[in-house]
């Protein structure tokens, strides 16, 4: 039976690895990972806590949770992370009465979500880098094959297929930057005390701001941080949400520009995005092949983009040193950007590296209006035959405008025929048809296309994202 309401994300589109990371266990192991490093820290560092409760702690971290013990505890006591001190305590007895010492609820929750942010982050960097991948061979399979480019989507001077596949690569070689630059800055929080003073610990070291330091250091060392933020609240500053939501906007807007493409393109079958071959495309017109991948990309794009706008409202009203109205919210936006973007690069990975090119549909659809881009290129070569270039102009105008009315009237483009007829025009049939070879209207698109592939090292690019994850 499903009565309930169930999250699509979970249930249709995001991948395994990212709902793992953020799922309950990930996130309740990582708290007692935070607890028993703290405890290795107080103990190292002369706290009364023992080497032996240190090592039952660090046993039991895996153990199946007990969320039932955990839900009736909270229930109880209405304080999640308390529930979870409890629940904890039941497998470690030895320990129990030192789990959380001298911490508040924030050096779980908010350490627990810069590890898993960081680790989604890295997770994303690893999928961009496989959308890339595949982007990158479809560039340098179609790096000569001149197609009609468009400015304001209407028909304009020829780029080739692999060039444009390079726009949106580029877009992804941006975004990593972005994503590089937020990675680089993150820090963790540490164990800072109820507003970010460490009186607590102040007290616990008997004064000893060194040994607070230290420990804070140890901790940020053993979750794979170089540094703490030199001040905060109770909280990490809020301000990194924003960041990290607006990074993945940015991923986001790279995957919706494609995905969008991709789309108007196939509208006429110049490209197809993957099609199984039981796949249906309409419920009711049997012979559709619609873009449905590609405007799945575009559905949940959209998804991260508009909730890019709720972290920057949250960090905007955390007032003085801690409120608590970022909580729930927090719950929800930024698990579920990650999972939104997790699902548009799958299936962004999945379209790039399936992508059809109906090479002929290509050459038509440039055909069509190639002579009405060569018109520059005849006129020039009209002048060097001793015409006038005005005279010529008048020409070549008068005779688009003809054809192009002949066009939208249903018939085929006569523009060539009428410029060869003309005795005004000093270019016959066949001296006209030697100038459209489509290459030679592509400018230096193949060239330029090579150059940003050979330039792109996606080996280390790869390298660089892969990070030991929390799962």
């Amino acid at each position: 039976m499903k009565d309930r309401y169930e999250n699509p994300l979970c249930t249709r589109y995001a991948g395994e690895r990212m709902q793992r990371l953020f799922s309950p266990d990930t996130r309740f192991r990582t708290w007692r990972r935070l607890w028993t490093e703290l405890a290795r820290a107080e103990h190292d560092l002369g706290l009364p806590v023992t080497e032996a409760q240190v090592d039952e702690l660090a046993a039991h971290i895996d153990d199946e949770i007990d969320y039932a013990a955990v839900e009736a505890r909270e229930r109880e006591v209405r304080h999640d992370v308390m529930a979870h001190v409890y629940a904890y305590g039941l497998c470690c007895p030895g320990a129990a009465g030192i789990i959380h010492l001298g911490a508040t609820s924030c050096y779980v929750t908010d350490n627990a979500d810069l590890i898993l942010y960081r680790d989604a982050l890295r997770l994303i960097r690893a999928e961009m880098v496989a959308v890339l991948r595949a982007l990158k061979a479809f560039a340098w399979r179609y790096r000569s094959l001149p197609t009609l480019g468009y400015t304001h989507f209407q028909p304009a001077q020829p780029v080739t297929v692999g060039k444009r596949a390079c726009l949106w690569m580029q877009d992804l070689l941006l975004d990593l930057e972005e994503l590089d630059a937020v990675l680089a800055s993150m820090r963790f929080l540490g164990c800072r005390g109820t507003t970010g003073t460490e009186a607590s610990f102040l007290g616990l070291f008997d004064g000893d701001g060194g040994k607070v330091d230290e420990m804070n250091r140890r901790l940020a060392a053993a979750f794979g941080f170089d540094r703490c933020y030199a001040v905060c609240g109770q909280t990490y500053p809020r301000k990194l949400d924003s960041r990290i939501l607006a990074a993945l906007s940015s991923v986001a807007q790279s995957a919706h520009r494609f995905a969008t493409d991709v789309r108007l393109l196939q509208h006429d079958r110049q490209v197809e995005e993957p099609f199984g071959e039981n796949q249906i495309g309409s419920s009711a017109m049997a012979y559709k092949r619609n873009p449905m991948r590609s405007e799945r990309i575009c559905s949940l794009a959209r998804l991260v983009m508009a909730g890019a706008a709720n972290a920057p409202m949250t960090a905007s009203v955390q007032w003085f040193e801690r409120t608590l109205d970022d909580s729930a919210n927090r719950r929800v936006s930024l698990p579920e950007a990650f999972l939104a973007t997790d699902a548009a690069l799958r299936a962004m990975a999945d379209v790039a590296g399936g992508l059809r090119v109906n090479e002929r549909v290509v050459a038509r659809a440039m055909m069509e209006y190639l002579p009405f881009l060569a018109t520059e290129n005849l006129l020039m070569e009209g002048v060097r035959r001793g015409g006038d270039r005005q005279a010529l102009h008048e020409v070549i105008r008068r005779h688009s405008m003809a054809a192009a009315q002949r066009m939208k009237e249903g018939e085929p483009c006569d523009l060539l025929d009428r410029l060869a007829a003309d005795p005004a025009f000093p270019l016959d049939g066949a001296q006209i048809r030697a100038m459209l070879d489509p290459v030679a209207f592509t400018g230096r698109a193949a060239e330029q296309t090579e150059a940003f592939l050979a330039s792109l090292d996606l080996d280390a690019q790869e390298a660089a994202a892969m990070q030991p994850l929390a799962v």
